[in-house]
């Protein structure tokens, strides 16, 4: 079970820390035992706490010789599942950005005496040194990406300069695709030898075979969806272009009625609450689709699985992504994918997807007609859609991530004792 310290003493050493003590340089570096933090204080919001909690949980079948403080809030650490003894959770619940949470950071890692940190999104504060050396996963930069435009703004500037410090003195950092590598390097000076690129992998609850009847019966029931539809999953935002899809869809109806097909075709968005995004839900108005298109809001990922097994379509032409989860998730369950043709999204789907360029409305509607009604495309998706999913897993990027713990922590531990 995971230990909990409450105390300000901390926890006691492991055999193998105290044998290095005894042994002094001669052991291997992987025969070291290191000490690493990571934060998790992120771990409620959308993507990044999906990558905290997988990484974190295949940390927990991978590693039993090295020791883990889980530092941050809330009863959220339950859905990592039973940890083993090595992993201890401490409480901590300021803000990652701010200056008392990051001197309450470095004091937990001091008083633990840890080896590493792992941050696992950016973070802005360098001025701030901590204590020991420390990783940082960078998810996607677009925060960055109109910095120019808006150089004016001194709090973007400090922001983006702030950030760079933070990039320079990382010890490695961690990039969740080659986009994603390319972007960081470029926009922030950093040498490309110092990023790692690690994929992402969909969550193994997305591995559960497809849905049964009484699964369908339920969002049926639940939700009312007893019609074929095409389904959007992700955040709404401007990146997302919810507009655009909106606009296909409003168009491929219209193709779909000269033909006498599929009349009761819906589009369904799971995602943000939609009250905030007044440009969508004037183009849902604009385009003539108001009883066509559902929003319903964040689900759990229980109930997306049904969605994604049911959908005829997952459509996701996204402006932007550092990677791209939603298109794999919808591939692990044989649902033929249309998405961009830019950003990271080339590399995840690789030829397992109808691609296209997602600032021209028609090319979506034209591709969401052609994977409706060509069932020999729908079946070849199918099938490469499984294969591709297998490229990521979990388990491998997380050994890749330990491998640089070890690496990292090491050097550390052995130049202290030695």
């Amino acid at each position: 079970m995971l230990a909990l310290l409450s105390s300000p003493e901390p926890f006691q050493a492991t055999s193998t820390r105290q044998l290095i003590i005894t042994a002094g340089a001669a052991l291997s570096l992987y025969t070291v035992s290191v000490r690493i933090g990571i934060d998790i204080r992120a771990i409620g919001d959308f993507g990044v706490g999906t990558y905290i909690r997988n990484v974190v949980r295949t940390l927990g079948k991978l590693d039993r010789d090295d020791d883990y403080l889980l530092i941050g809030e809330g009863d959220r650490i339950r859905e990592m599942g039973d940890l083993p003894p090595n992993f201890h959770k401490i409480r901590f619940n300021k803000r990652v950005n701010s200056v008392p949470g990051w001197l309450g950071l470095r004091e937990i890692l001091s008083r633990h005496q840890c080896d590493l940190v792992h941050v696992p999104s950016l973070f802005w504060m360098p001025q701030l040194r901590l204590p020991c050396p420390y990783i940082v996963t960078v998810h996607d930069v677009l925060d960055f990406m109109y910095r120019a435009k808006n150089g004016s703004n001194w709090q973007r500037t400090l922001h983006y300069y702030s950030t760079q410090q933070v990039l320079r003195h990382a010890k490695r950092i961690l990039a969740v695709s080659n986009f994603t590598k390319m972007d960081i390097a470029r926009l922030f000076e950093i040498r490309p030898d110092k990023i790692e690129v690690i994929y992402n992998a969909i969550d193994e609850r997305f591995m559960q075979g497809h849905a049964t009847e009484r699964e369908r019966q339920f969002i049926a029931e639940r939700f009312q969806v007893n019609y074929p539809f095409i389904l959007y999953a992700g955040r709404i935002g401007p990146q997302k272009n919810l507009v655009r899809i909106i606009e296909a869809f409003s168009a491929l109806k219209t193709e779909l009625a000269k033909e006498g097909k599929y009349p009761d075709l819906k589009l369904i968005i799971i995602g943000d609450e939609v009250s905030r995004h007044l440009d969508v839900r004037r183009t849902v108005v604009k385009s003539g689709v108001q009883n066509d298109v559902r929003f319903l809001g964040f689900v759990s990922i229980d109930v997306l699985r049904i969605f994604y097994d049911t959908a005829k379509i997952f459509v996701f032409p996204s402006l932007y992504e550092g990677f791209g989860l939603p298109p794999l998730e919808a591939m692990s369950h044989g649902t033929p994918v249309v998405t961009s043709n830019t950003s990271s999204l080339p590399e995840v789907v690789g030829k397992a997807a109808v691609m296209v360029n997602p600032e021209n409305v028609f090319e979506i509607m034209r591709a969401l007609n052609r994977v409706l009604l060509d069932q020999g495309l729908r079946d070849k998706l199918k099938d490469s859609g499984y294969e591709q999913v297998k490229r990521f897993s979990w388990e491998s990027s997380v050994r890749r991530i330990l491998d640089v713990y070890r690496e990292v922590g090491s050097a550390r531990v052995t130049a202290a004792v030695g």
